[in-house]
């Protein structure tokens, strides 16, 4: 005889809520990579604002700013004016003024054509620092901007420009190479026979327009080297004024869009590609979800003790709420477990006109069973137990001798 005391004991519980170890064993990856990343931001943005700072700033003293020239200059008797907007740059062109553009391919089209159409008769000096294509053909009408760049960074002059002549070798080179169509153009500081330096005389204005493929003559540590002082202080003291034009991307106005939408906005290369992305995302959802026939059953490579996927449900139902599921499952398998015990057929021990009055004439009580097996859910977790507690003592009494 079995009793109680005699049953194996059912297994400790095992708890599937993971550790701190393997939280922390799943999540080491993710947290060195961000910390990766955040040490790699901060080392490039160091170095970024580093020597670089100040740019071609006449009011900044760091290596690559140019302050050195400013000063000269205003020993020289020129003065020296900031702007940072296109509008005052415009406003300052004029014949007693020096217009140095520091980054003209920071300037958008429209901004180009509007700057150029004020210098182009003012009668002044424009200095376009190293633009390159396409900005310095709208600038700078007939020249072009070569496809290689310049290799050689100290170069001579061989042109017949006077300030260039009296300067010598500069450096000029280690940027941008032009050619131009222009007959009256002094090409100087030639690299492989196409010149660094350009001087594009205006038509019977007097003005003239100075193209320069590098900075390096206007930068402070490179201002006392060979012959760049000379030349910065020619090309940009011919006039009293300096107006020294910092371009922005801040500056840039907001560009006309008319009653065009969004899509007519992107460039078609955009909504090609993003075609082709859609195009690939599909094939491999296809490719993902095809299936060539029937699923086939595979053996699991560990085996699970049962309590463990009767516990893991259990965890799933409570974390949902589904009180009326999990009672559900209950009740059919105590269903199915008790058809054949009271001579009823597997198909029909979900139907309560089979089951019910065959477990009552095994019981001999006449107690109702409806609400037990057929009835509603459970209104909580403890309804949901004592549910549980009358299934299994039902089961019980069926099996009893």
């Amino acid at each position: 005889m079995t009793t109680r005391d005699t049953l194996p004991s059912a297994p400790a519980p095992t708890s599937v809520s993971p550790t701190a170890h393997q939280v922390w064993t799943r999540t080491r990856g993710i947290l060195l990579a961000l910390v990766l990343l955040l040490v790699a931001a901060v080392v490039i943005a160091a170095l970024r604002s580093g020597g670089q700072h100040g740019r071609l700033d006449p009011r900044s003293a760091d290596p690559y700013g140019s302050r050195a020239v400013a000063e000269i200059l205003a020993d020289h008797g020129v003065t020296t004016r900031v702007v940072t907007t296109l509008d005052q740059a415009r406003a300052a062109a004029g014949p007693d003024t020096t217009l140095l553009v520091a980054v003209p391919d920071l300037l958008t089209d429209d901004q180009q054509s509007l700057l150029r159409s004020a210098t182009a008769a003012s009668g002044g000096r424009t200095v376009l620092v190293a633009p390159d294509s396409p900005s310095v053909g709208t600038l700078a009408p007939g020249v072009t901007a070569a496809p290689a760049p310049s290799f050689d960074t100290t170069l001579s002059p061989d042109c017949s420009l006077p300030a260039a002549r009296r300067a010598g070798t500069a450096d000029t080179g280690g940027g941008v190479r032009y050619s131009t169509t222009v007959h009256r153009a002094d090409a100087c500081y030639p690299s492989d026979g196409l010149p660094t330096l350009l001087r594009i005389p205006q038509t019977g204005e007097g003005g003239d327009t100075v193209v320069l493929g590098s900075p390096d003559i206007l930068y402070n540590n490179r201002l006392d080297q060979r012959g760049n002082a000379s030349l910065a202080l020619q090309l940009l003291g011919s006039r009293p004024q300096l107006v020294w034009y910092l371009p922005s991307l801040s500056d840039a106005p907001a560009p006309d869009t008319g009653d065009r939408s969004l899509v007519d906005l992107l460039p078609s290369g955009w909504l090609w590609g993003t075609l082709q992305l859609f195009i690939a995302a599909v094939l491999a959802a296809l490719w993902r979800a095809r299936r060539l026939g029937p699923l086939v059953p595979e053996k699991l490579p560990v085996a699970i003790r049962a309590s463990e996927t009767a516990e893991g449900r259990a965890r799933l139902y409570r974390k949902a709420n589904a009180r009326d599921r999990a009672a559900a499952a209950l009740r059919s398998a105590t269903r199915t477990r008790l058809a054949p015990l009271v001579g009823v057929p597997a198909a029909q021990a979900h139907t309560p006109e089979a089951l019910l009055p065959a477990l009552s004439a095994r019981l001999g009580d006449g107690q109702s069973l409806h609400d037990l097996l057929f009835g509603p859910p459970p209104r909580d977790d403890a309804a949901l137990v004592s549910l549980t507690d009358r299934l299994d003592a039902l089961e019980r009494e069926v099996r009893r001798p």
